[in-house]
């Protein structure tokens, strides 16, 4: 495998054919750090009918003679350059825009979620738009809308839901916050609803292996969220949300400009909960009682003419949260057998920067410098169960970006070093390890201005515990026809599984612990390791004069080894070292298409087999739905005196999922082994007043779906069999909710 990656680099690495023609490349000269060409650029040789346009990437072609010397580039808006041309080497040239200019008007609908068919990789965009189409408070629940994420509940107490792609749990993800490592270790469980929804800008989503710029970490994809801007966000932003099961937010930006080159931003977010409901009558909180203050400030340096950009943001983070009996209380009732309750308590701090240098007159040239630093700390008690972990984290990444000959042939290479210290007190045990790691990367990629491109990255990495090892990873782009755009990848990751902050849902239960085959180097067990392999076929299409698109995605991953999460025992949870296979297969078909004006759909299947080889046998992952149907449908109203309505509906469809094992305990709590599919219906209808004022009203579980009885062994909490681990569905039923944004230009 290693031998065919080198020989990949070096054939296209020598790619640079000779011809009779002369190729180049046009830009904005205001624009160089996008590194992104202009398409629809004419130019033709002067006294001659000989033209040619630039391409979606802003590249040409045009016949090359040796008596061809005057090159005229021409552009709606910008001067009109003449280039002396005397060969036909490859040339890279910028237009400036013209001081003055009529004032043009373009309309057009602004797509809330993006499939890029000129990217290599298989990555789509989810913008703002698409968020504000949900009840979008945190960036657990910006999925909603999205059939590639799913959405679960991790347990019956603390209403915290969990995401999973390609089958596997969000560990198995990288989820990066502009581009930077972000949500993993202490976070894991929690960190998706410590970034507000009105902070993002919008969200990369990439299936299959990652690049290798980001890191060893990448198993089943990435999810990367990009932040409001400072410089081009709201003076004044204001979201507020209420909701019938008590839940109240408060969302603030105020972004300043205080120089040329500086703004600043700071945001504001505050979430409580402080009414208690049951309404399944276990005598057990259906939502906990939660209270979260969150703030960020966020500084923004650009020097365009110099080629600089950087970003410095802090980040502080208090979060409470309370569940359990509905008569618990924590003055009088902690550490004793009166009622059973909980309390989970989070304070962390972050700390970024990225710098970023792009050479004026080379924007194909850059080097960036990534650096971040976070300190989590979690105090916890589940009844009688006590759950602490500190974790702190630095992380820093330098990168060098360029061409081989021209920009048809990129680069980029660089050096990373991780550190992550974690102290854990588990029950009556404490566990403290430290990780570090070091490593360099290389990644090629090669596009041929037309139908087919190329990424291929490897890195070497050494790892404290781990040892020394490589990650190769790569990707392939091929445009056979019109519309078609068919991209295949594979890659291997490798992660260190940090076994109780990922599953802190046992602890709410009786379930003891037990670690076997312990004698690896992390609580005893191996590293994960992972190949990914993955196909998809993106086709555009016209019909009924309206566009549209449909995509077939399929991914397997394929554990190498794999700590494998047995919750098959009643009685306990056991995590060991796989012995045998451990595969996730994942098919998809998703259609998107404009049915009318201002009307839009969206529908998807999935298909999921993921299957393991427990000690009691090789089986299907519990809680896991191996099919799954999803469709959404968005109407807008058109734009009017800046006032418009837009509705929103989305329907899911799980279907039946086997259930862990619960034949060993008493009669009265058992499970069965599967349960049947159930459906979700959510919607949301938003009135646009102007462009600074809106209210928006909506329901979740419209349906009202239910697990009646979620808790086994609600009725003995302190006893053996008591266990809130085993959530299939909605717990709460029926949520309304209404909010309103007010903005200020």
């Amino acid at each position: 495998m290693k031998k065919t990656i080198v020989y990949i680099f070096l054939i296209f690495s020598s790619s640079l054919f000779a011809q009779d023609v002369l190729k180049g490349m046009i830009m904005d000269r205001n624009n160089p750090k996008d590194n992104l060409g202009m398409e629809g650029v004419t130019v033709f040789w002067l006294n001659t009918n000989i033209s040619a346009v630039t391409n979606q990437k802003g590249w040409f072609e045009i016949p090359y003679k040796e008596s061809y010397k005057k090159l005229v580039v021409s552009y709606l808006g910008y001067k009109t350059d003449t280039l002396i041309i005397t060969s036909n080497k490859t040339i890279h040239h910028f237009l400036m825009p013209q001081n003055e200019l009529d004032e043009i008007e373009i309309k057009s609908k602004k797509t809330s979620t993006l499939r890029n068919s000129l990217t290599t990789a298989n990555v789509f965009t989810v913008n703002s738009e698409e968020l504000l189409k949900a009840a979008c408070c945190n960036l657990a629940e910006s999925f909603e809308t999205n059939p590639s994420i799913d959405v679960n509940f991790s347990d019956a107490l603390t209403g915290t839901r969990q995401i999973q792609m390609l089958g596997l749990k969000s560990p198995y993800l990288l989820i990066t916050q502009e581009n930077i490592p972000n949500i993993r270790g202490a976070s894991q469980v929690f960190g998706l609803t410590f970034t507000p929804g009105t902070w993002v800008e919008s969200i990369q989503i990439s299936k299959g292996a990652g690049s290798v710029v980001n890191g060893f970490e990448s198993i089943s994809g990435q999810i990367n969220t990009e932040l409001v801007k400072p410089f081009s966000d709201d003076p004044f932003f204001l979201n507020a949300y209420a909701n019938v099961n008590g839940r109240l937010e408060l969302n603030t930006h105020l972004n300043r400009k205080v120089s040329d080159k500086w703004s600043t931003g700071l945001y504001v977010h505050g979430d409580y909960r402080g009414q208690k409901f049951d309404n399944n009558g276990d005598n057990f909180l259906d939502m906990p009682l939660a209270n979260q203050i969150n703030v960020m400030n966020r500084w923004q340096y650009t020097n365009p003419e110099k080629g600089w950009v950087s970003f410095i943001n802090f980040r502080f983070l208090n979060d409470n949260k309370q569940t359990g009996e509905i008569n618990f209380d924590t003055n009088t009732d902690r550490g004793t057998t009166n009622a059973w309750g909980s309390e989970i308590a989070t304070n962390r701090f972050d700390f970024s920067t990225k710098v970023g240098y792009v050479f004026p007159e080379l924007p194909f040239q850059s080097f960036g410098f990534q650096f971040a630093y976070s300190n989590h700390e979690q105090e916890s008690y589940f009844g009688l169960r006590n759950y602490n972990i500190q974790h702190e984290s630095i992380y820093s990444n330098f990168l060098f970006n360029s061409i081989i000959g021209d920009t048809r042939n990129k680069f980029k290479t660089g050096i990373s070093f991780t550190y992550d210290s974690y102290n854990e007190d588990v029950l009556t045990q404490n566990f403290n390890r430290i990780e570090n790691s070091v490593g360099g990367f290389f990644e090629y990629a090669y596009d041929n201005l037309d139908n087919f491109s190329l990424t291929a990255g490897i890195r070497l990495d050494h790892h404290n515990l781990i040892g020394t090892f490589v990650t190769p990873r790569l990707h392939l782009r091929y445009v056979p026809w019109e519309g078609a755009t068919f991209r295949t990848s594979f890659g291997r990751g490798v992660r260190s599984a940090n076994i109780f902050a990922e599953n802190q849902q046992l602890f709410a239960s009786s379930r003891a612990i037990n670690i076997t085959n312990a004698n690896g180097s992390i609580y005893g067990l191996d590293p994960e390791i992972a190949w990914n392999y993955g196909a998809s076929w993106l086709q555009k299409f016209n019909l009924f004069g309206n566009k549209g698109d449909f995509t077939i995605d399929y991914y397997r991953t394929d554990f190498e080894n794999q700590v494998v999460v047995d919750w098959e025992n009643p009685q306990q949870i056991a995590f060991y070292n796989l012995d045998g296979r451990s595969v996730a297969d994942s098919f998809q078909i998703e259609v998107n298409y404009n049915l009318a004006k201002g009307l839009d759909m969206r529908t998807a299947y999935k298909y999921f087999n993921v299957v393991t080889d427990y000690n009691s046998g090789r089986l299907q992952k519990p809680l896991q739905p191996r099919n799954r149907w999803f469709a959404n449908l968005s109407y807008e109203t058109e734009l009017r005196n800046e006032s418009q309505w837009r509705f929103d509906v989305t329907f899911n469809h799980i279907g039946s999922q086997r259930l862990p094992n619960t034949n060993t305990n008493p009669q009265q709590y058992r499970l069965p082994a599967v349960v049947n599919g159930f459906e979700l219906l959510n919607s949301q209808i938003t009135k646009v007043f102007s462009k600074r004022f809106e209210l928006y009203v909506g329901a979740e579980n419209i349906t009202n779906t239910r697990q009646l009885n979620p808790i086994v062994a609600a009725d003995d909490p302190f006893g053996s069999n008591f266990d809130t681990t085993i959530v299939y569905a909605p717990i709460f039923g029926r949520m309304f909710y209404s909010g309103l944004r007010f903005r200020v230009d």
